[in-house]
């Protein structure tokens, strides 16, 4: 059991990766999102989807770049718990899907996103982030 204990001195490096992971995750997901700015609302593609999209393709890339910085990580992270929550709502009352479907994508992938952020909204950035220059926490 010391070795367990031993893993405790890495809690900052265990934050930092998640950060960075969860950043980058976000980030991809986000970046592709800037075409719609040209898009025009349709049949497949209202325009309350349309501008809610819009929103995430600033909203993630945003709360991204925060996490793999560590800069307002907490609040960073909290936002994309938020995004992540209108995620999980949308795929449960619209697309009709559950946690874990047999032959299909449930949202169980959105759901670990939403605990990680959340964690790290918790926790906060650790040792090696702008936080700890920028704000002294």
């Amino acid at each position: 059991m010391s070795f367990f204990a031993s893993l405790h001195q890495y809690s900052d490096v265990a934050r930092l990766l998640l950060r960075l992971t969860l950043g980058a995750i976000f980030l991809l997901h986000g970046l592709p999102k800037r075409g719609l700015w040209s898009a025009k609302p349709s049949d497949r593609m209202p325009a309350t989807m349309l501008r809610n999209l819009r929103i995430l393709s600033i909203a993630e890339p945003a709360g991204a770049l925060g996490l793999i910085f560590g800069f307002l990580t907490q609040f960073a992270a909290l936002g994309l718990v938020i995004v992540m929550l209108g995620a999980i709502t949308f795929l449960r009352t619209k697309a009709h899907r559950k946690f874990k479907e047999e032959n299909a994508p449930g949202w169980e992938f959105e759901f670990l996103l939403m605990m990680v952020a959340l964690a790290l909204a918790i926790v906060g950035g650790g040792k090696y982030a702008l936080d700890r220059v920028v704000f002294g926490i």
